[in-house]
């Protein structure tokens, strides 16, 4: 198969109906020769800031000179930015070889009488075969969904040096259950036996859900206390800020769960450190400094400010308001908003409207995406704010920059899968 072959492969395989074990990624794996064992990962599971925690902790071990593989989900503008190695992403070539090698071991695990692999499962093969291929030193490891049943997790327990949770929120309810203790059960899945287990600081009922695992697993529990971060400055350019041992760290990500996130990494860092990496101080401040994760919270233009942000459960709306205030003070904002059907969007909706002056729907790029008309008289029915529907992206910049002041805030959110049309719409190419 060719690249874009390939793609069409992957992409159009049939979702499974919401069956999911984890033999069947291990039988595809066997048939691949396994390529996931040997190598040692970074296991990141959680609901809001997997990539950007992930990123982080990534860039500090590219900066210390190890070989460092990055798997992340969902693409922003190119599917293969899925896949990285030192901030290189998978080549056509490479993408189009291995998913044909790939192709021919899907039959022989339904010849075992399994399902066919579902996409996600496809896509983390591929990684595994190319991570191994280019003899990473290390993979920072984005989980999918939930944990304990994802593909990711095929990864074996000696493998895994750190599991990663951060913040745990409401999102994929149907599968991983309608609470946040349940939910934070489904992440925990990851942890290892005698593993080691750094916790994004939040609410006591998740975190007991994480430290009950880890005991059960007899693996070493830390808690990230990113509360205690101390912002020092916050504005376009990015955060500084001090964290226990680390003084004026500066990342480039704007919000205070950026700050949070960034902790988290910090405290994932200093895990690795104690299982043998050589990353000095002076690394770790340039790795954290030079971290790039596209999509959040991302100015993409001066006067007005336009932000874009892929927001898309309550707990990230909440975020990236929190995130308006701080930057823009009493601000009303030009909301350009864009929906999955399929996520709590109505309560996302109740945390924007205080902040808006205008609201501008559209229709994501997604088969699950709610359609604008219908997501205006959903906002409609809840605030007297102006909204009106619009039938593409473009369009809905296009009025909204039309009818702001150069004072004035455009917000662009609700969904990762808009997030490349609104970057490619700013003469952004991906992760620059």
């Amino acid at each position: 198969m060719n690249y874009q072959e390939s793609l069409d492969y992957i992409l159009g395989t049939p979702n499974p109906g919401g069956v999911y074990e984890r033999n069947v990624m291990q039988s595809l794996l066997e048939k691949l020769g396994n390529p996931h064992m040997g190598l040692k990962y970074v296991h990141v599971a959680g609901t809001n800031g997997k990539g950007t925690t992930s990123a982080f902790i990534a860039s500090v071990l590219r900066e210390a000179g190890y070989k460092t593989g990055l798997y992340t989900s969902p693409y922003i503008q190119r599917f293969n930015e899925r896949i990285q190695v030192d901030g290189v992403q998978i080549p056509d070539g490479d993408l189009a070889r291995i998913t044909t090698k790939i192709s021919e071991a899907v039959p022989e695990v339904m010849a075992e009488g399994r399902r066919r692999p579902t996409i996600f499962e496809l896509i983390t093969a591929l990684g595994f075969c190319w991570y191994q291929e280019q003899r990473c030193d290390v993979v920072v490891l984005e989980v999918g969904m939930g944990g304990r049943l994802d593909a990711t997790n095929a990864i074996l327990d000696g493998d895994s040096v750190v599991s990663v949770m951060v913040n745990i929120g409401f999102d994929h309810m149907e599968f991983l259950g309608d609470t946040l203790p349940l939910i934070a059960g489904e992440k925990a899945g990851i942890i290892k036996e005698k593993g080691d287990v750094v916790v994004y600081g939040q609410s006591p009922e998740v975190e007991k859900v994480f430290y009950d695992k880890a005991m059960e697993k007899h693996a070493t529990y830390t808690r990230s206390d990113n509360e205690t971060a101390k912002v020092e400055q916050m504005d376009e350019k990015g955060s500084t800020f001090s964290f226990g041992p680390w003084r004026h760290v500066h990342i480039s990500l704007l919000g205070r769960y950026q700050v949070r996130n960034a902790c988290t990494a910090l405290t994932a860092v200093e895990r690795l450190r104690l299982h043998g990496f050589r990353i000095s101080d002076e690394q770790v401040y340039a790795g954290m400094d030079k971290a790039i994760w596209p999509g959040r919270a991302e100015l993409l233009r001066r006067e007005p400010a336009v932000i874009v942000d892929g927001a898309h459960n309550p707990q990230g709306f909440e975020a990236l308001m929190e995130t308006m205030e701080l930057l823009f003070p009493g601000k009303k904002l030009n909301i350009v908003l864009g929906v999955l059907a399929d996520k709590d969007f109505n309560a996302g909706i109740d945390v924007a409207v205080p902040h808006a002056k205008k609201f501008y729907a559209v229709t994501p790029p997604s088969y699950r995406a709610l359609n604008a008309g219908e997501l205006a008289e959903d906002i409609r029915r809840k605030a007297a704010v102006p909204v009106v529907p619009f039938d593409s992206i473009p369009a809905a910049i296009e009025a909204a920059l039309s009818e702001s002041g150069k004072d004035d805030v455009i917000c662009i959110l609700g969904s990762l899968y808009q997030v490349g049309d609104v970057r490619s719409y700013f003469g952004r190419s991906t992760f620059c």
